[in-house]
């Protein structure tokens, strides 16, 4: 059995990136290895994830926003996109976990507060047999080019085009 542990990025504009990783992280914790999420940017914890989370223990989520991503401006985000940063980079480097999940990592580099250079030393940086998950919008070119797999989710369609708000238990 192969022992490397591979780069994954989950990108592209349709639905689904962070509920991959979720799905490989249940998939993870039922081989009885350790997962952690670190979520970017987002700042709600009461979504569906967070709540199984905290119920049944099966892995961390770690979120260091705690204001409403969608209101706050980019100095509101820097200080805490900073921290989550510094605490992925120490989880990473820790080697503590089998998989480590920086979710929506690339919407922290589409607005400028974690750079494409951090990101790809940070991945060429993990423990060998670790598997480290990328998601978000807009994954840069050079870390598609260095991930081991790469799925881009397509927004076929969608019910936000036709004013179908975030629904509970299905997008939060």
């Amino acid at each position: 059995m192969n022992t490397r542990g591979l780069v994954h990025v989950y990108t592209g504009d349709g639905k689904g990136k962070t509920t991959a990783a979720l799905g490989l992280a249940l998939r993870v914790v039922g081989q009885g290895m350790k997962v952690i999420i670190i979520q970017f940017i987002k700042g709600d914890c009461t979504c569906g994830e967070h709540l199984s989370a905290a119920r049944y223990h099966l892995f961390e989520i770690v979120q260091l926003n705690t204001g409403n991503s969608f209101t706050q401006n980019l100095e509101e985000l820097r200080s805490t996109t900073e921290q989550t940063l510094a605490l992925a980079e120490k989880i990473v480097l820790g080697g503590d976990y089998d998989v480590v999940i920086l979710d929506e990592i690339f919407v922290a580099i589409s607005k400028g507060l974690v750079s494409t250079k951090q990101t790809l030393n940070l991945m060429n940086r993990k423990p060998g047999p670790m598997e480290l998950v990328l998601t978000g919008r807009g994954a840069p070119k050079e870390i598609i080019e260095q991930a081991d797999l790469v799925t881009e989710m397509v927004a076929v369609k969608h019910p936000f085009t036709k004013g179908v708000m975030a629904r509970k238990g299905i997008e939060c």
